[in-house]
């Protein structure tokens, strides 16, 4: 069986909203309505005792001992100063009453009794007739001259008290059921009212979920939650759209640079197999530049395949859990890397301790990419130098250098100079670099040399760890790598 709190889950928001206003009023209304009618009532219950304990009918009572009890009304035929007056009745101590003024007799109680044998001074208490009127009853104690003892009990209806209560209960059960009808109406036009941007945020997610049209935008009105809310879901489609253009962009970019080598490859592939397929051998100098251009070809498209899958990752997930690591030694292995690559340059290296928080693969990659293209420009027998020092890494060629016009595209994907074009590579790895120092909390940049002699210099900025591990520093303030 469901509960009723499972049954309320599964009502609308605005039902749920408008609900929960109407039973927060009710309660409101019906907490004030019981508090102002039990004040009535204690306030109309203090009157009456006030009235009864003012109440001095002694003249009456010294008259009824005087004709010993022999005048007593008859019952149903009262006069109006008893219908309007209250009744009063002589109690002895043994129980005997004798009726002074009033319509019926009252009982006599314990209470009555202790005060007529004057073991109490006074009681005030409720009795019922024998007639069924409830009254409130006072009785206080009297002596004779002789010293004799007795009570007089003083006693009013209490429908003085019980009409007017139950017409203000009336009066309230009204103005209540009132009160909630109308807080139910205003809490349903308020949850409708304020529900009205969640409205508009519900179909304009409806609408891209069935569109994907991103470009879809909430109007962003004062600066409640609500705006708020609007704010951050067009900042979200923004993102989204900006993500789907670079996606697409991506793809494109890729394609076509891969299109470049399989176009070759295929070429080469067709050329080989057109010569066995007619029994034409190629010349052996020819095939041995086929088979190195495919064997070029190959390692291009790898590497290019190897940046896509580098690029596709999101920033905020790196293939390992970054840690402290020496960006020393990760520079002295990307060296090692670089001088089988470049055989013929020379390399100048000097490597100060340098521990960053980063990811060990992720830094040696980038090292590596400014290695390369170090490597690529440099003429032959020419010289790299590479230098780490506070946490600032460069690697400086003698190469043609960049122009100034270009320097701000350097990191885009697949973004390629004129003089780099006829030259193997993918246009993806300063991209790489550059994803990799931010990732590190560093900067990436690329600037002609300082010096003045032609060439660039790549820089690759990371700030320090704030605890190296203490196990890997060096005992010298610098290492200098020399060219092997």
């Amino acid at each position: 069986m469901t509960s009723p709190a499972a049954r309320f889950r599964t009502l609308p928001l605005r039902s749920r909203l408008a609900l929960l206003v109407t039973v927060a009023v009710a309660v409101a209304v019906a907490a004030v309505a019981g508090v102002a009618w039990v004040m009535v009532r204690a306030q109309l219950n203090e009157q009456l005792n006030q009235s009864l304990l003012s109440t001095q009918p002694d003249e009456q009572v010294v008259r009824t001992l005087r004709e010993g009890c022999v005048t007593r009304p008859a019952v149903g035929t009262p006069n109006i100063a008893e219908e309007l007056g209250p009744t009063v009745q002589i109690v002895t101590a043994d129980g005997a009453r004798c009726l002074v003024s009033g319509r019926s007799d009252l009982p006599v109680s314990g209470a009555d009794k202790a005060v007529a044998a004057g073991l109490s001074a006074k009681s005030l208490h409720d009795a019922t007739t024998g007639d069924g009127t409830r009254m409130r009853v006072y009785t206080i104690n009297k002596h004779l001259t002789n010293g004799a003892s007795f009570g007089v009990s003083i006693a009013k209806p209490l429908a003085d008290v019980d009409q007017p209560l139950s017409t203000l209960a009336w009066v309230l059960l009204l103005v209540s059921g009132i009160g909630v009808v109308g807080a139910g109406a205003a809490g349903l036009w308020v949850a409708r009212t304020g529900l009205r941007p969640v409205d508009e945020l519900t179909g304009v997610v409806e609408h891209i979920a069935r569109t994907e049209d991103l470009t879809v935008r909430i109007p962003e009105e004062g600066d409640d939650e609500t705006a708020r809310l609007s704010r951050s879901f067009n900042s979200m489609t923004a993102a989204l759209a900006s993500s789907q253009e670079r996606q697409a962009q991506l793809i494109a970019d890729a394609g076509h640079e891969l299109r470049t080598p399989l176009t070759s490859l295929r070429t080469n592939i067709e050329l080989l197999a057109r010569s066995e397929e007619t029994g034409r051998a190629i010349p052996p100098e020819d095939r041995r530049e086929l088979l190195a251009s495919l064997k070029a070809q190959m390692t291009e498209l790898a590497s290019l395949i190897g940046d896509l899958q580098e690029l596709s990752r999101p920033d905020a997930a790196p293939h390992a859990p970054l840690g402290v690591v020496a960006l020393h030694e990760i520079a002295g292995t990307a060296l090692s890397r670089a001088r089988l690559r470049g055989p013929e340059l020379r390399f100048d290296a000097e490597l100060e301790p340098w521990y960053v928080r980063g990811e060990a693969a992720a830094l040696e990659r980038a090292v590596v990419n400014l290695l390369d293209n170090a490597v690529k420009f440099s003429p032959p027998g020419g010289a790299v130098g590479v230098s780490l020092r506070a946490g600032e890494l460069t690697v400086r060629d003698h190469g043609p250098g960049i122009p100034a016009e270009d320097l701000p595209y350097v990191f885009e994907r697949f973004w390629r100079s004129e003089s780099a074009r006829a030259l193997p590579g993918s246009g993806l790895g300063l991209s790489i670099v550059a994803r990799t120092a931010a990732r590190s909390g560093g900067t990436a940049e690329l600037r002609a040399a300082a010096d003045g002699a032609g060439g660039t210099e790549a820089v690759l900025r990371i700030p320090g760890a704030p605890t190296p591990p203490p196990s890997d520093q060096p005992s010298a303030r610098g290492s200098v790598v020399p060219d092997q």
